[in-house]
């Protein structure tokens, strides 16, 4: 049977008593009804895994009692950060969470020519909140114990200008850069155009800036599954898929 695991972002300590925050609280006593002596593993984004047993489970309050500490073992060593013009609704959420589970570390949503998105501030810190939780939930589900970064939105010529990873890509099918070609980096940048895909200004403003443009094969990829296409291409040259 699997056990249960939980993200927590309170600090953790072999052979410590914790009250278990609210969130882990509601799916340990609500959603699964889990009793006094179950095991679970909880964590909080410092790599590791902390495997627990529930010591008390009332109403709306649980303890639980870290045993060990042990190495995830989930990242991969190469450092993948991702420019994703923002879409709509659920296309986001789906960026967010199968690159999670894939293996990047940092998300910039990006404004770009052709975004149809208008965030205030407001929104923008309810929709940051909720990428946040997105990629949180997809660790959960994954395995991963160190959970990316939803970073603040910023304009695709900022992040453009800023971006200083080892290796810099845009996607682009007009093109085709053979990666397998390029010396190992130890990060890598992805820029991701929008519903309507980049202009041919923005390509050539990241071309500029010191992207090399590269395409997936001849079809045309939706805004949310390049960045999976493409992570799963990094992993198995570069990462931890060999």
């Amino acid at each position: 049977m699997r056990i249960p695991r939980f993200y927590d972002p309170q600090p953790l300590a072999a052979d410590s008593l914790i009250d278990l925050s609210d969130s882990v609280v509601q799916h340990v006593c609500k959603a699964l009804r889990m009793r006094t002596g179950d095991n679970l593993v909880l964590f909080n984004g410092d790599g590791n895994n902390y495997r627990a047993q529930l010591e008390s489970v009332e109403k709306r309050r649980a303890q639980a009692r870290i045993i060990e500490v042990q190495d995830a073992g989930s990242e991969s060593s190469l450092q993948v950060r991702i420019g994703q013009s923002l879409s709509r609704g659920e296309r986001m959420d789906y960026a967010v969470q199968k690159a999670t589970e894939m293996g990047m570390q940092q998300m910039i949503p990006l404004f770009s020519e052709r975004c149809e998105v208008k965030l205030n501030n407001e929104r923008q810190e309810k929709r940051i909140r909720h990428w946040q939780q997105v990629a949180i939930s997809a660790c959960e589900q994954s395995g991963r114990a160190s959970v990316p970064e939803i970073a603040a939105p910023q304009t695709l010529e900022q992040w453009i200008q800023n971006e200083d990873a080892d290796l810099k890509l845009v996607m682009h099918h007009h093109t085709a850069q053979p990666l397998e070609q390029i010396e190992k980096p130890e990060s890598v940048a992805l820029l991701i155009g929008p519903e309507g895909g980049l202009t041919e200004r923005e390509v050539e403003l990241a071309l500029e800036n010191g992207f090399k443009p590269v395409a997936l094969g001849p079809r045309v990829m939706r805004t949310e599954t390049a960045p999976v296409a493409a992570l799963a291409l990094l992993q198995y040259l570069w990462g931890d898929w060999r």
